[in-house]
């Protein structure tokens, strides 16, 4: 009786279980290496597996070009990336969306020294501002496009420098450099660096789009239906897997949005407009 029951109880789970024997592989296009992604994501590696019974897998992308050319070989299904990245990956790979992550307090922002000769957008004409890494939506293209939409133009109105963010503020206490582009986070850490120097924010941008889950685009729809019914199902229990790693803290707070649409990116297209190149590849390529 007892091996009766074991051996149906078997058969409930076999049935249902997708039909396909392939492990979903997942890739983060900012994680490097397979041992930091495990860190970062290996309890919702667990989680994700256990709400859709599909076998995931973590795949560590060497570079944002190595995750479009693992999409493309069909080499990875599944990849989370930035709002930057998205429009790249997009326009080269067809990738479809799955659902998007919010970052809570996730904007572009322009900071100068509140005890300086700067007190405006406009006092930036013939200055010097600093972006941080080179491509990245917040500390760089996001706070390029806030100072075009204060109507200062990219290496026109002004002289663009990409430095790190701690030299950038050594400068700006030197006067070497008039303002720096960052994100409400990076704010918080340099006051808690430099707690001497006071810091003002001259300008800062609507709320950045979020974070992205994208499929590869020949992906069984199923199984895309599958995974995103996880995200609106249990995203609680996801989130709290997801907030185990300590980089993704920037998803605290914030929720996983299934009704997204390609056109709510078309601010990040303006971005790479505003600094003079194409999204048919990253900046710095």
């Amino acid at each position: 009786m007892i091996r009766s029951l074991i051996a149906a109880a078997a058969l409930s789970v076999a049935a249902g279980a997708p039909a396909s024997a392939e492990a979903l592989k997942f890739a983060v296009t900012d994680i490097e290496g397979l041992e930091a992604l495990q860190q970062e994501f290996g309890a919702f590696e667990a989680k994700l597996e256990e709400l859709t019974g599909y076998e995931i897998d973590l795949f560590p992308v060497s570079s944002r070009t190595a995750a479009v050319e693992a999409l493309n070989q069909d080499k990875v299904d599944l990849v989370l990336t930035g709002p930057a990245e998205y429009v790249v990956i997009h326009e080269l790979t067809d990738a479809e969306i799955v659902t998007a992550w919010q970052r809570p307090n996730y904007y572009a922002q322009i900071v100068s020294l509140s005890d300086g000769p700067i007190k405006s957008v406009q006092d930036l004409k013939g200055q010097t501002v600093t972006f941080g890494s080179v491509g990245s939506t917040s500390q760089h293209l996001g706070p390029a496009q806030v100072l075009a939409d204060f109507g200062l133009s990219y290496n026109v109105d002004y002289q663009p420098q990409i430095i790190s963010r701690n030299l950038a503020i050594e400068a700006l206490i030197r006067g070497d450099v008039q303002a720096v582009g960052m994100n409400e986070g990076h704010l918080s850490r340099i006051r808690e660096a430099f707690p001497d120097t006071s810091f003002t924010v001259l300008a800062r941008g609507r709320d950045l789009p979020n974070d992205i889950l994208v499929a590869r685009s020949d992906l069984d729809e199923d199984t895309v239906a599958a995974v995103k019914s996880a995200f609106v199902d249990h995203s609680a229990e996801l989130m709290s897997a997801i907030l185990t790693g300590e980089d993704n803290q920037k998803y605290k707070g914030g929720f996983f949005l299934t009704k997204v649409e390609d056109s709510e990116y078309d601010y990040v297209r303006s971005m790479y407009s505003t600094i003079g190149v194409d999204t048919n590849d990253f900046v710095g390529n």
